[in-house]
């Protein structure tokens, strides 16, 4: 088959449908509370990776599952309308997974996902033809179709980012194949069982020629070809931190497609994750490309 277009971004994993309570504190045990604000939208790392490409001015593609119910449709549609490339979107009987969130005053939340009745894709989805892209990003979440994807992507000279949120069997797979490991603190902690972030990240560096460990508030910690440093957050008024990790891999992502100076890509993806946390909901808050650059033309991130 042709390819017929281009795009920025193939982002490949995860997609769910978010339902998102903001509540004054966290329940306890046999507590009843109410939620002061109800806020639904789709979700999912790689698919709000996707939107979040398209708000910042680039191209995108999503390749994973939703189902054919309501929720399915729902997001499909609201993919559709940001602008994705859904050709590869898998639709079937099985559920389109859930994830409900219990947002805090202060930004902080507790997730319960809901996805044990949804298979995995099956790596024989690999084969289907994918639009030509600039860079390639995962999220781990699909196991057995993504490192085939991967291994095409290296073949074809696109560079591939990994979303690393935690270690399981599809960011185990994938971290060994990527370009650049973009790594939760949870992962580098688990991936190689020291606790202290600077550690985990020497250690991670062995074997990964650029590698970006994310720390919340307290900023990121990098190591790119034998250089290393750090680089503190920028500071918002936090309402919801839901969806910033996702708008952080995404404009990496699109950083990665653009050729961005190393000294550019992680302000820019710093700065697209910050704006996310300053508005209810991950997919709501994902900030456009105006206003990163408004961020961005602060001299110092913690001003």
């Amino acid at each position: 088959m042709a390819v017929k277009m281009v795009v920025d971004v193939l982002c490949v994993g995860h997609a769910c449908y978010d339902l998102a309570f903001f509540v004054p504190h966290h329940p306890g045990p046999d507590e009843k509370i109410f939620s002061e604000e109800l806020v639904l939208a789709g979700g999912g790392p790689a698919a709000n990776a996707a939107v979040a490409v398209l708000r910042l001015g680039g191209s995108s593609a999503f390749f994973g599952y939703l189902g054919s119910d309501a929720f399915g449709e729902r997001h499909a549609q609201e993919m559709q309308h940001e602008g994705v490339d859904t050709s590869l979107l898998v639709r079937g009987d099985a559920p389109t997974p859930l994830a409900v969130s219990l947002v805090k005053p202060d930004g902080a939340r507790t997730v319960v996902n809901q996805s044990s009745a949804t298979p995995k894709l099956k790596a024989s989805l690999a084969d289907r033809p994918w639009p030509a892209a600039r860079a390639a990003l995962f999220d781990g979440h699909e196991p057995k179709v993504s490192p085939p994807i991967a291994e095409d992507a290296r073949r074809r000279g696109v560079p591939t980012v990994l979303d690393a949120g935690s270690l399981h069997e599809g960011t185990a797979k994938l971290a060994e194949v990527v370009d650049y490991l973009v790594a939760s603190e949870r992962f580098a902690a688990q991936a190689t069982g020291s606790p202290d972030p600077e550690e985990a990240l020497s250690r991670l560096s062995t074997s990964h020629p650029c590698v970006v460990v994310t720390l919340g508030e307290r900023g990121l910690i990098w190591s790119s070809r034998g250089k290393r440093g750090r680089l503190p957050a920028y500071c918002v008024r936090s309402v919801d931190s839901t969806g910033a990790g996702d708008a952080f891999h995404g404009a990496f992502a699109l950083g990665v497609a653009r050729r961005m100076a190393w000294e550019d890509l992680l302000p820019f993806a710093s700065a697209a994750g910050a704006l996310t946390c300053t508005q209810l909901g991950a997919r709501q808050g994902l900030p456009s490309a105006e206003e990163v650059a408004g961020i961005l033309g602060r001299a110092d991130p913690r001003a």
